[in-house]
Protein backbone atom coordinates (compact mmCIF):
# COMPACT_ATOMS: atom_id res chain seq x y z
CA UNK A 1 0.00 0.00 0.00
CA UNK A 2 1.32 3.43 -0.88
CA UNK A 3 2.52 5.64 1.96
CA UNK A 4 0.17 8.40 0.84
CA UNK A 5 -2.81 6.03 0.96
CA UNK A 6 -1.86 4.79 4.42
CA UNK A 7 -1.48 8.33 5.73
CA UNK A 8 -4.80 9.31 4.22
CA UNK A 9 -6.57 6.39 5.88
CA UNK A 10 -5.01 7.25 9.23
CA UNK A 11 -6.03 10.89 8.82
CA UNK A 12 -9.60 9.94 7.93
CA UNK A 13 -9.80 7.58 10.92
CA UNK A 14 -8.50 10.30 13.22
CA UNK A 15 -10.99 12.82 11.84
CA UNK A 16 -13.82 10.33 12.28
CA UNK A 17 -12.79 9.68 15.87
CA UNK A 18 -12.52 13.41 16.57
CA UNK A 19 -15.97 13.94 15.07
CA UNK A 20 -17.45 11.25 17.31
CA UNK A 21 -15.79 12.69 20.40
CA UNK A 22 -16.90 16.22 19.59
CA UNK A 23 -20.44 15.21 18.72
CA UNK A 24 -20.94 13.21 21.90
CA UNK A 25 -19.40 15.90 24.05
CA UNK A 26 -21.46 18.66 22.48
CA UNK A 27 -24.79 16.86 22.35
CA UNK A 28 -24.49 14.93 25.58
CA UNK A 29 -26.10 11.91 23.96
CA UNK A 30 -29.59 13.47 23.72
CA UNK A 31 -31.87 13.42 20.70
CA UNK A 32 -33.24 16.61 19.21
CA UNK A 33 -36.84 17.47 18.33
CA UNK A 34 -37.57 20.36 16.00
CA UNK A 35 -40.60 22.65 16.12
CA UNK A 36 -42.34 20.64 13.41
CA UNK A 37 -42.09 17.44 15.46
CA UNK A 38 -39.16 15.94 13.52
CA UNK A 39 -36.90 13.89 15.78
CA UNK A 40 -33.17 13.56 15.16
CA UNK A 41 -31.61 10.42 16.62
CA UNK A 42 -27.89 10.09 17.14
CA UNK A 43 -26.49 6.68 16.19
CA UNK A 44 -22.93 5.95 17.35
CA UNK A 45 -21.22 2.90 15.85
CA UNK A 46 -18.06 1.67 14.15
CA UNK A 47 -19.87 -0.10 11.31
CA UNK A 48 -19.80 2.79 8.86
CA UNK A 49 -16.02 2.96 9.18
CA UNK A 50 -15.74 -0.70 8.09
CA UNK A 51 -18.21 -0.69 5.19
CA UNK A 52 -17.64 0.40 1.58
CA UNK A 53 -18.06 4.16 1.22
CA UNK A 54 -21.67 5.21 0.78
CA UNK A 55 -23.31 1.82 1.38
CA UNK A 56 -24.32 2.47 4.98
CA UNK A 57 -25.53 5.99 4.14
CA UNK A 58 -27.83 4.49 1.52
CA UNK A 59 -29.40 2.15 4.08
CA UNK A 60 -29.93 5.07 6.48
CA UNK A 61 -31.40 7.25 3.72
CA UNK A 62 -33.94 4.56 2.87
CA UNK A 63 -35.16 4.68 6.47
CA UNK A 64 -35.46 8.46 6.66
CA UNK A 65 -37.23 8.56 3.29
CA UNK A 66 -39.85 6.14 4.61
CA UNK A 67 -39.97 7.97 7.97
CA UNK A 68 -39.66 11.71 7.22
CA UNK A 69 -40.39 12.61 10.85
CA UNK A 70 -37.19 10.85 11.99
CA UNK A 71 -33.67 11.87 11.02
CA UNK A 72 -30.56 9.83 11.80
CA UNK A 73 -27.30 11.53 12.68
CA UNK A 74 -24.51 9.02 12.16
CA UNK A 75 -21.56 9.17 14.56
CA UNK A 76 -19.09 6.83 12.86
CA UNK A 77 -15.57 6.11 14.06
CA UNK A 78 -13.19 3.15 14.29
CA UNK A 79 -14.03 0.44 16.83
CA UNK A 80 -11.48 1.49 19.47
CA UNK A 81 -12.61 5.14 19.41
CA UNK A 82 -16.27 4.17 19.54
CA UNK A 83 -15.65 1.86 22.50
CA UNK A 84 -13.78 4.56 24.41
CA UNK A 85 -16.53 7.13 23.93
CA UNK A 86 -19.40 4.77 24.67
CA UNK A 87 -17.75 3.52 27.87
CA UNK A 88 -17.43 7.16 28.97
CA UNK A 89 -20.98 7.96 27.88
CA UNK A 90 -22.39 4.93 29.70
CA UNK A 91 -20.73 5.93 32.95
CA UNK A 92 -22.17 9.47 32.72
CA UNK A 93 -25.49 8.30 31.19
CA UNK A 94 -24.98 10.51 28.15
CA UNK A 95 -25.07 7.84 25.46
CA UNK A 96 -26.37 8.72 22.00
CA UNK A 97 -29.94 7.59 21.35
CA UNK A 98 -28.96 4.43 19.47
CA UNK A 99 -25.62 2.69 19.97
CA UNK A 100 -23.65 -0.03 18.26
CA UNK A 101 -22.70 -2.58 20.90
CA UNK A 102 -20.12 -5.27 21.40
CA UNK A 103 -21.53 -8.09 23.49
CA UNK A 104 -18.66 -7.67 25.94
CA UNK A 105 -20.00 -4.24 26.96
CA UNK A 106 -23.61 -5.19 27.56
CA UNK A 107 -23.42 -6.38 31.17
CA UNK A 108 -21.59 -3.30 32.43
CA UNK A 109 -23.76 -0.86 30.44
CA UNK A 110 -26.97 -2.52 31.63
CA UNK A 111 -25.91 -2.53 35.28
CA UNK A 112 -25.01 1.14 34.97
CA UNK A 113 -28.53 1.84 33.77
CA UNK A 114 -27.15 3.26 30.54
CA UNK A 115 -29.00 1.09 28.00
CA UNK A 116 -32.71 0.41 27.83
CA UNK A 117 -34.67 -2.78 28.39
CA UNK A 118 -35.54 -3.61 24.79
CA UNK A 119 -37.90 -6.41 25.79
CA UNK A 120 -40.35 -3.80 27.03
CA UNK A 121 -39.96 -1.75 23.84
CA UNK A 122 -40.60 -4.82 21.68
CA UNK A 123 -43.77 -5.58 23.62
CA UNK A 124 -44.99 -2.00 23.36
CA UNK A 125 -44.37 -1.99 19.61
CA UNK A 126 -45.99 -5.40 19.09
CA UNK A 127 -42.74 -6.60 17.57
CA UNK A 128 -42.41 -10.23 16.42
CA UNK A 129 -39.35 -11.44 18.32
CA UNK A 130 -39.42 -14.87 16.69
CA UNK A 131 -37.61 -13.45 13.64
CA UNK A 132 -34.51 -12.61 15.69
CA UNK A 133 -31.70 -15.16 15.51
CA UNK A 134 -30.59 -14.21 19.02
CA UNK A 135 -30.97 -11.66 21.79
CA UNK A 136 -28.46 -10.69 24.47
CA UNK A 137 -30.22 -10.70 27.81
CA UNK A 138 -29.51 -9.96 31.45
CA UNK A 139 -31.95 -11.13 34.12
CA UNK A 140 -34.42 -12.07 31.40
CA UNK A 141 -34.41 -8.65 29.75
CA UNK A 142 -32.99 -7.94 26.29
CA UNK A 143 -30.40 -5.17 26.10
CA UNK A 144 -28.74 -5.94 22.77
CA UNK A 145 -29.88 -7.40 19.47
CA UNK A 146 -27.15 -8.79 17.15
CA UNK A 147 -27.66 -7.12 13.76
CA UNK A 148 -24.88 -8.84 11.79
CA UNK A 149 -22.93 -11.89 12.97
CA UNK A 150 -19.36 -12.73 12.00
CA UNK A 151 -18.74 -16.42 12.58
CA UNK A 152 -15.52 -18.34 13.26
CA UNK A 153 -15.50 -21.65 11.34
CA UNK A 154 -12.60 -24.04 10.82
CA UNK A 155 -10.25 -23.01 7.99
CA UNK A 156 -8.42 -25.90 6.31
CA UNK A 157 -5.52 -25.82 3.83
CA UNK A 158 -6.62 -28.53 1.38
CA UNK A 159 -3.20 -28.89 -0.26
CA UNK A 160 -1.54 -29.56 3.10
CA UNK A 161 -4.24 -32.11 3.91
CA UNK A 162 -3.63 -33.89 0.61
CA UNK A 163 0.13 -33.81 1.10
CA UNK A 164 -0.34 -35.33 4.55
CA UNK A 165 -2.48 -38.11 3.13
CA UNK A 166 -5.67 -36.97 4.87
CA UNK A 167 -8.64 -37.77 2.66
CA UNK A 168 -11.31 -35.55 4.23
CA UNK A 169 -11.71 -32.45 6.36
CA UNK A 170 -11.90 -33.56 10.01
CA UNK A 171 -15.32 -33.55 11.63
CA UNK A 172 -14.44 -35.00 15.05
CA UNK A 173 -11.77 -34.28 17.65
CA UNK A 174 -10.06 -37.58 16.92
CA UNK A 175 -9.97 -36.86 13.18
CA UNK A 176 -8.65 -33.34 13.83
CA UNK A 177 -5.87 -34.60 16.08
CA UNK A 178 -4.91 -37.24 13.50
CA UNK A 179 -4.88 -34.68 10.67
CA UNK A 180 -2.84 -32.19 12.72
CA UNK A 181 -0.22 -34.85 13.48
CA UNK A 182 0.04 -35.93 9.84
CA UNK A 183 0.33 -32.32 8.61
CA UNK A 184 3.05 -31.63 11.18
CA UNK A 185 4.93 -34.72 10.00
CA UNK A 186 5.19 -33.34 6.43
CA UNK A 187 7.87 -30.78 7.21
CA UNK A 188 9.78 -29.07 9.98
CA UNK A 189 8.32 -25.63 9.20
CA UNK A 190 4.68 -26.76 9.07
CA UNK A 191 2.31 -27.38 11.98
CA UNK A 192 -1.21 -28.73 12.13
CA UNK A 193 -2.88 -25.93 14.12
CA UNK A 194 -2.37 -22.35 15.31
CA UNK A 195 -3.44 -21.28 18.81
CA UNK A 196 -3.15 -17.55 19.72
CA UNK A 197 -2.87 -17.13 23.50
CA UNK A 198 -1.39 -13.64 23.95
CA UNK A 199 -2.79 -12.41 27.28
CA UNK A 200 -2.74 -8.79 26.08
CA UNK A 201 -5.55 -9.70 23.66
CA UNK A 202 -6.96 -12.90 25.19
CA UNK A 203 -9.79 -13.54 22.69
CA UNK A 204 -8.04 -16.79 21.75
CA UNK A 205 -9.75 -18.30 24.80
CA UNK A 206 -13.10 -17.40 23.30
CA UNK A 207 -12.43 -18.22 19.65
CA UNK A 208 -9.83 -20.99 19.76
CA UNK A 209 -10.34 -22.80 23.08
CA UNK A 210 -13.93 -22.57 24.31
CA UNK A 211 -15.09 -23.02 20.72
CA UNK A 212 -14.19 -26.73 21.08
CA UNK A 213 -16.57 -26.93 24.03
CA UNK A 214 -19.43 -25.10 22.29
CA UNK A 215 -19.00 -27.16 19.10
CA UNK A 216 -20.22 -30.20 21.03
CA UNK A 217 -23.08 -28.45 22.79
CA UNK A 218 -21.12 -27.91 26.01
CA UNK A 219 -21.25 -24.92 28.34
CA UNK A 220 -18.80 -23.19 30.65
CA UNK A 221 -21.72 -21.93 32.77
CA UNK A 222 -24.48 -23.48 34.87
CA UNK A 223 -27.48 -21.31 35.73
CA UNK A 224 -25.43 -18.28 34.73
CA UNK A 225 -22.58 -19.11 37.10
CA UNK A 226 -19.07 -20.41 36.27
CA UNK A 227 -18.90 -24.18 35.81
CA UNK A 228 -15.27 -24.59 34.80
CA UNK A 229 -14.63 -27.77 36.76
CA UNK A 230 -17.26 -29.73 34.82
CA UNK A 231 -16.23 -32.88 32.92
CA UNK A 232 -16.94 -31.16 29.57
CA UNK A 233 -14.68 -28.17 30.24
CA UNK A 234 -11.98 -30.44 31.66
CA UNK A 235 -12.13 -32.65 28.56
CA UNK A 236 -11.80 -29.56 26.35
CA UNK A 237 -8.68 -28.32 28.14
CA UNK A 238 -7.21 -31.82 28.17
CA UNK A 239 -7.81 -32.02 24.42
CA UNK A 240 -5.98 -28.74 23.80
CA UNK A 241 -3.18 -29.98 26.06
CA UNK A 242 -2.97 -33.22 24.07
CA UNK A 243 -2.47 -31.23 20.86
CA UNK A 244 0.26 -29.22 22.54
CA UNK A 245 1.93 -32.37 23.91
CA UNK A 246 1.84 -33.89 20.42
CA UNK A 247 3.78 -30.90 19.07
CA UNK A 248 1.18 -29.99 16.44
CA UNK A 249 0.63 -26.38 17.56
CA UNK A 250 2.56 -23.60 15.81
CA UNK A 251 5.45 -22.26 17.91
CA UNK A 252 5.02 -19.00 19.80
CA UNK A 253 1.43 -19.74 20.87
CA UNK A 254 1.81 -18.08 24.27
CA UNK A 255 2.46 -14.68 22.67
CA UNK A 256 0.59 -15.19 19.41
CA UNK A 257 -2.17 -12.76 18.40
CA UNK A 258 -5.03 -13.42 16.00
CA UNK A 259 -3.33 -11.60 13.12
CA UNK A 260 -0.23 -13.80 13.58
CA UNK A 261 -2.41 -16.90 13.26
CA UNK A 262 -3.93 -15.60 10.03
CA UNK A 263 -0.50 -14.78 8.63
CA UNK A 264 0.81 -18.28 9.36
CA UNK A 265 -2.19 -19.87 7.69
CA UNK A 266 -1.89 -17.57 4.66
CA UNK A 267 1.78 -18.45 4.31
CA UNK A 268 1.10 -22.19 4.45
CA UNK A 269 2.81 -22.63 7.82
CA UNK A 270 -0.23 -24.18 9.51
CA UNK A 271 -2.81 -26.50 8.04
CA UNK A 272 -5.82 -25.55 10.15
CA UNK A 273 -7.11 -22.66 12.23
CA UNK A 274 -10.34 -21.35 13.72
CA UNK A 275 -10.89 -17.87 12.37
CA UNK A 276 -13.33 -15.12 11.45
CA UNK A 277 -15.10 -15.49 8.14
CA UNK A 278 -14.31 -11.82 7.60
CA UNK A 279 -10.68 -12.82 6.88
CA UNK A 280 -11.47 -14.81 3.72
CA UNK A 281 -10.88 -11.84 1.44
CA UNK A 282 -7.78 -10.82 3.40
CA UNK A 283 -6.28 -14.30 2.98
CA UNK A 284 -7.04 -14.37 -0.73
CA UNK A 285 -5.54 -10.93 -1.23
CA UNK A 286 -2.37 -12.10 0.53
CA UNK A 287 -2.17 -15.41 -1.34
CA UNK A 288 -4.66 -15.74 -4.22
CA UNK A 289 -3.64 -19.31 -5.04
CA UNK A 290 -4.07 -20.70 -1.52
CA UNK A 291 -6.37 -23.73 -1.78
CA UNK A 292 -8.49 -23.71 1.37
CA UNK A 293 -12.03 -24.27 2.54
CA UNK A 294 -14.15 -23.66 5.62
CA UNK A 295 -15.99 -26.25 7.71
CA UNK A 296 -17.91 -26.71 10.94
CA UNK A 297 -15.77 -27.09 14.04
CA UNK A 298 -14.96 -30.71 14.91
CA UNK A 299 -17.05 -32.12 17.74
CA UNK A 300 -16.59 -34.82 20.35
CA UNK A 301 -16.66 -38.25 18.76
CA UNK A 302 -20.24 -39.50 18.55
CA UNK A 303 -21.86 -36.08 19.02
CA UNK A 304 -24.93 -35.71 16.79
CA UNK A 305 -26.50 -32.45 17.98
CA UNK A 306 -26.22 -28.99 16.47
CA UNK A 307 -22.66 -27.64 16.25
CA UNK A 308 -22.01 -24.49 18.19
CA UNK A 309 -20.05 -21.95 16.18
CA UNK A 310 -18.30 -18.98 17.82
CA UNK A 311 -19.25 -15.54 16.60
CA UNK A 312 -18.83 -11.82 17.12
CA UNK A 313 -21.57 -9.32 16.35
CA UNK A 314 -22.47 -5.84 15.37
CA UNK A 315 -25.00 -5.46 18.15
CA UNK A 316 -27.42 -2.61 18.70
CA UNK A 317 -28.98 -1.04 21.77
CA UNK A 318 -30.93 2.02 22.85
CA UNK A 319 -29.89 4.60 25.41
CA UNK A 320 -31.99 4.52 28.55
CA UNK A 321 -31.79 8.30 28.75
CA UNK A 322 -33.17 9.07 25.30
CA UNK A 323 -36.54 10.83 25.25
CA UNK A 324 -37.50 9.08 22.04
CA UNK A 325 -37.32 5.36 22.73
CA UNK A 326 -40.25 4.56 20.43
CA UNK A 327 -38.58 6.27 17.47
CA UNK A 328 -35.27 4.65 18.35
CA UNK A 329 -36.84 1.20 18.39
CA UNK A 330 -38.56 1.93 15.07
CA UNK A 331 -35.08 2.46 13.62
CA UNK A 332 -33.78 -0.73 15.24
CA UNK A 333 -36.71 -2.72 13.85
CA UNK A 334 -35.94 -1.30 10.40
CA UNK A 335 -32.34 -2.56 10.59
CA UNK A 336 -33.69 -5.97 11.64
CA UNK A 337 -36.26 -6.09 8.83
CA UNK A 338 -35.71 -9.14 6.63
CA UNK A 339 -34.84 -7.17 3.48
CA UNK A 340 -32.73 -4.49 5.17
CA UNK A 341 -30.92 -6.99 7.34
CA UNK A 342 -30.06 -9.18 4.37
CA UNK A 343 -28.70 -6.14 2.52
CA UNK A 344 -26.59 -5.00 5.46
CA UNK A 345 -25.22 -8.51 6.01
CA UNK A 346 -24.34 -8.76 2.32
CA UNK A 347 -22.27 -5.58 2.18
CA UNK A 348 -20.62 -6.45 5.52
CA UNK A 349 -19.72 -10.03 4.46
CA UNK A 350 -21.51 -11.26 7.56
CA UNK A 351 -24.65 -13.18 8.44
CA UNK A 352 -28.05 -11.67 9.27
CA UNK A 353 -29.44 -11.23 12.75
CA UNK A 354 -32.89 -11.83 11.25
CA UNK A 355 -33.11 -15.60 10.87
CA UNK A 356 -35.43 -15.28 7.88
CA UNK A 357 -32.97 -13.12 5.93
CA UNK A 358 -30.43 -14.49 3.48
CA UNK A 359 -27.43 -12.57 2.13
CA UNK A 360 -26.93 -12.16 -1.61
CA UNK A 361 -23.93 -14.32 -2.46
CA UNK A 362 -23.98 -13.63 -6.21
CA UNK A 363 -20.95 -11.34 -6.03
CA UNK A 364 -19.24 -13.03 -3.08
CA UNK A 365 -16.62 -15.74 -2.76
CA UNK A 366 -18.32 -19.19 -2.77
CA UNK A 367 -16.84 -19.85 0.67
CA UNK A 368 -19.24 -17.31 2.18
CA UNK A 369 -22.25 -19.27 0.95
CA UNK A 370 -20.77 -22.52 2.25
CA UNK A 371 -20.14 -20.89 5.63
CA UNK A 372 -23.73 -19.65 5.67
CA UNK A 373 -24.92 -23.25 5.27
CA UNK A 374 -22.74 -24.21 8.26
CA UNK A 375 -24.19 -21.27 10.21
CA UNK A 376 -27.78 -22.29 9.42
CA UNK A 377 -27.14 -25.93 10.34
CA UNK A 378 -25.54 -25.02 13.65
CA UNK A 379 -26.16 -22.49 16.38
CA UNK A 380 -24.27 -19.28 17.26
CA UNK A 381 -22.31 -19.85 20.46
CA UNK A 382 -20.39 -17.31 22.50
CA UNK A 383 -21.00 -17.47 26.24
CA UNK A 384 -18.70 -14.53 26.93
CA UNK A 385 -21.30 -12.22 25.39
CA UNK A 386 -23.19 -10.53 28.21
CA UNK A 387 -20.78 -11.55 30.97
CA UNK A 388 -19.29 -8.86 33.22
CA UNK A 389 -15.64 -8.00 32.52
CA UNK A 390 -15.49 -10.71 29.85
CA UNK A 391 -11.99 -9.78 28.71
CA UNK A 392 -10.74 -10.11 32.29
CA UNK A 393 -12.35 -13.56 32.48
CA UNK A 394 -10.61 -14.64 29.28
CA UNK A 395 -7.29 -13.33 30.53
CA UNK A 396 -7.41 -15.14 33.88
CA UNK A 397 -8.33 -18.40 32.12
CA UNK A 398 -5.57 -17.80 29.57
CA UNK A 399 -2.98 -17.41 32.33
CA UNK A 400 -3.97 -20.71 33.89
CA UNK A 401 -4.04 -22.50 30.51
CA UNK A 402 -0.52 -21.28 29.79
CA UNK A 403 0.64 -22.83 33.06
CA UNK A 404 -0.95 -26.11 31.99
CA UNK A 405 0.70 -26.05 28.56
CA UNK A 406 4.12 -25.31 30.06
CA UNK A 407 3.81 -28.10 32.63
CA UNK A 408 3.68 -25.79 35.66
CA UNK A 409 0.27 -26.90 36.90
CA UNK A 410 -2.31 -29.61 36.30
CA UNK A 411 -5.58 -29.25 34.44
CA UNK A 412 -7.56 -29.77 37.65
CA UNK A 413 -5.56 -27.13 39.53
CA UNK A 414 -5.87 -24.64 36.68
CA UNK A 415 -9.63 -25.10 36.38
CA UNK A 416 -10.11 -24.83 40.15
CA UNK A 417 -8.23 -21.53 40.22
CA UNK A 418 -10.11 -20.25 37.18
CA UNK A 419 -13.40 -21.23 38.80
CA UNK A 420 -12.50 -19.27 41.93
CA UNK A 421 -11.34 -16.27 39.91
CA UNK A 422 -14.45 -16.18 37.74
CA UNK A 423 -16.73 -16.59 40.75
CA UNK A 424 -15.37 -13.33 42.15
CA UNK A 425 -16.52 -11.56 38.98
CA UNK A 426 -19.74 -13.38 38.16
CA UNK A 427 -21.74 -13.09 41.38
Amino acid sequence: MAVRSTRLKKLMAALAAATLVGSMAACGGSSDESSDGTVTLEFAQWWGAELPAGDFDEIINDFTTANPNIKIKLLSAPYASTKQQLVTGAASKTLPDVVGLDGAWVNDFAKQGAIADMSALMTEAGYDQSQLASQIQLDGKTYMVPVVNFVYPLFVNKDLLTKAGVAAVPTTRTEFSDAAKKITATGSDVKGWALPLDTAVPNGIQNDVMSWLWASGGSMLADGKPNLTSPEVKATVEYVKSLNDAGVIAPGALTMKEQDKVEKFTNGQVGMMIDSLAHINLIKEGKPDLNFEVAALPAVDGYSGKRGIPYASWGIGISDSTEHKAEAFKFVSYLMDQKTNANLATIANGFPGNKNAKPDFSNSDPLFEKAFEIYQAGTPANEFVGLPKSEELMRSFDEQLQLVLTGKTTVDEALAKSQASWSEVIK
